[in-house]
């Protein structure tokens, strides 16, 4: 049998029959790697290689199950049985299980889920800062992650506070016989190094390693392939340089860059056909990527015809281009009988979501959210529209309890628990409990103070926010600063850029206000039922049909006919942080992902000016225009895509629709 050789095209084939030594394949943008992958296990045994012997790591469980899937139904019986597919976590556990002891645990230990993290160190801060002290567990936790991760200090100072909680965590984790998900790799590296007889038992009994999604490994994955590979080399690593945007979490591109440093004389194969896409589409991902100069040279093409060419229009502002392109998904769709599945909407920051998806809901067009929340259901959106909520109904409890001490102002569980239980008792809101004199009398001086204030600070804003002529936009930028509500991002976020990220989705909001006053749409009460109406969307796990909005780093893996990239301006692709960081390789890798997640048609957009804190900013396109094979590509404007003639047909089927709306 020969495992399906023969539906290969050659360079899949001389990829899939190659068994022994080193193997690099440079598996481009849809190039069927998967398929390839999966055949070539299935030809290792067919070729008598003991299944037990081979070893393929994946990134994440539902990649190795689908694998699996996959060798299965092209083998007989349970020929693959005794293969290993599995994550490097799952990998490491393997190992640990049989030689723990040898590093000071039990061989029952425990492995330590992100709660369970979380629950230790929130014990521990309340020890070594006192429960007064704002300190952010999840914060301490990405710390002491990174710090695991690189092998570098939490801090550089040992006598410093961080310092102290990480030694005491470990510590901890020790003596409850258990270890967090990062501790998986580092001791089974370390078990590896250490003891020869655990190494070369690993080393005789995966004698074939492969290795999935190789540029997205980090040093310490590295380590481990270096430690369970045997002197033979038998190993296959799949990946692809130029799809390399995970560097921000710790991701090594010098892993597949310099490959033949970890293990000489690989044979490597290119996989440059690309069963996905059109041609022009292609060449213009071609004409970017290849800017990188640190990259492994390869240039895709495909069978799948020329195709239109790519337009980039250029809008006036980010409104309007949120306008023209659910105007366009909607002709396309009604024009071209095309499901809502088809369309995607890519961007490289969650802020440029909410705009979309207000016209999305404006035009009763369905779509799902990819690789982030949808905007109203982040959690300062949520805080904010709280706040909103109880000011204008001060008896609704839902919005009390979220934000009653949110940001922290000496409010206890305890005190909120209490004034719940007495609202329900004597049947009234926790608003009216916690001015309740005898519901105050049970409280400490401190809570009652704090529940004045509270009070006060409540009652203040209600008066703005239930008149009718009250701007609630620059209320609500009053009642921001009033709580203090940016120091609490700044506080509670893990990372500078999350606490800026989460700011700027709190100046969307606030933006979307001011644009809602101007409008004919008065009174924040109506502000906040379009709110609700766009947080009120199925929770559908399955792809139903529906546009997708999508993150421009959760997109990789995907395909969609027809895309449109929004928002390509300097500043935002290439991000104004890689310029900085010296990271724009990998903004332009991005850009070449999202390219080529188009099969048929492509749009990108940008916009000559953004609103920002209410006010309009100039934008300029970005700098990787420059660099597009323009022969691919038609350039247009708002004003002349708008002075083309309506299509007839469209337009009338268009006024058919709303005629049996309003008919019904």
């Amino acid at each position: 049998m020969n495992a399906g050789f023969n539906g290969l095209n050659p360079a899949q084939r001389q990829a899939a029959e190659h068994n022994f030594g080193p193997l690099l394949i440079l598996a481009g943008a849809g190039t069927g790697k998967t398929r390839v992958v999966t055949t070539r296990i299935a030809g290792m045994l067919f070729n008598d290689i003991p299944a037990s012997q081979i070893l393929a790591v994946t990134f994440t469980n539902k990649a190795a199950v689908e694998m699996r899937e996959r060798v299965d139904s092209m083998v007989p019986n349970n020929m693959a049985e005794d293969v290993t597919l599995c994550t490097f976590h799952s990998l490491c556990v393997r190992i640990l299980r049989v030689c723990i002891e040898r590093l000071g645990y039990k061989k029952n230990f425990s492995i330590y889920t992100q709660s369970d993290q979380m629950g230790l160190l929130k014990q521990i801060l309340v020890r070594k800062a006192g429960k007064d002290e704002n300190i952010d567990a999840f914060m301490v936790q990405s710390l002491i992650s990174n710090a695991k991760n690189t092998g570098q200090p939490v801090s550089q100072d040992e006598n410093s506070l961080i310092s102290d909680i990480y030694r005491t965590y470990q510590k901890e984790l020790k003596a409850f016989n258990a270890v967090d998900f990062d501790d998986l790799i580092i001791l089974a590296v370390k078990a590896l190094k250490e003891n020869n007889d655990i190494r070369e038992h690993w080393r005789k009994r995966f004698r074939f390693v492969m290795v999935d999604e190789f540029q997205d490994t980090n040093n310490l994955q590295m380590e481990l392939l270096q430690q369970v590979v045997n002197e033979e080399h038998n190993i296959c690593v799949v990946g692809d340089d130029d799809q390399s945007i995970y560097g921000w979490r710790g991701a090594d591109i010098t892993n597949i860059l310099d490959f033949e440093r970890f293990f000489p004389n690989p044979t490597i194969v290119k996989l440059e056909e690309n069963y996905r896409s059109v041609n022009r589409v292609l060449r213009l991902a071609n004409s970017v990527i290849r800017h990188n100069i640190d990259r492994r040279e390869k240039t895709l093409w495909s069978s799948q015809g020329e195709g239109e060419k790519i337009r980039i229009s250029s809008m006036p502002d980010a409104q309007t281009e949120a306008e023209w392109v659910v105007g366009e998904i909607m002709e396309k769709h009604h024009m071209d009988n095309r499901t809502w599945k088809d369309f995607a909407i890519l961007f490289r920051t969650n802020t440029q979501s909410r705009i979309m998806e207000e016209q999305l809901r404006e035009h009763e067009v369905p779509y799902r959210v990819i690789g982030g929340q949808s905007f109203f259901e982040k959690r300062e959106i949520k805080d904010i529209l709280s706040y909103l909520a109880l000011f204008v109904n001060p008896d609704d409890d839902v919005s009390l309890l979220r934000i009653i001490n949110t940001p922290p102002r000496g409010i206890g569980t305890g005190t909120i628990g209490s004034a719940t239980q007495y609202s329900i008792e004597h049947d009234q809101s926790i608003f009216e409990s916690i001015q309740d004199e005898d519901f105050i009398a049970t409280c400490s001086t401190r809570a009652k103070n704090a529940l004045e204030q509270f009070v006060e600070m409540v009652n203040g804003f209600a008066d703005t926010a239930n008149t009718k002529t009250g701007n609630y936009a620059t209320m609500t930028e009053d009642m921001i600063r009033e709580i203090e509500y940016e120091d609490y991002l700044k506080r509670s976020c893990k990372t500078a850029d999350e606490a800026n990220n989460r700011r700027k989705n709190v100046a969307e909001l606030v933006e979307s206000m001011y644009n809602h006053v101007a409008g004919k749409k008065k009174g924040l009460r109506k502000f906040l039922d379009s709110c609700s109406l766009m947080q009120d969307k199925d929770n559908e796990k399955e792809q139903g049909d529906e546009v997708s909005l999508i993150t421009m780093h959760a997109s990789k893996g995907l395909e969609f006919p027809v895309c449109h990239i929004i928002g390509m301006e300097e500043g935002i692709l290439p991000h104004s942080r890689s310029i900085d960081e010296g990271t724009k390789d990998e903004e332009r890798r991005l850009l070449y992902v999202a390219i080529t997640r188009a099969k048929e048609q492509l749009n990108i957009t940008w916009c000559h000016s953004r609103k920002k804190w209410g006010d309009k900013v100039p934008c300029m396109p970005s700098t990787f225009f420059n660099e597009m094979d323009k022969s691919e590509c038609v350039e247009t404007t708002y004003e002349e895509l708008a002075d083309e003639p309506v299509n007839e047909d469209y337009a009338a089927s268009f006024f058919q629709e709303m005629k049996a709306m309003l008919s019904q």
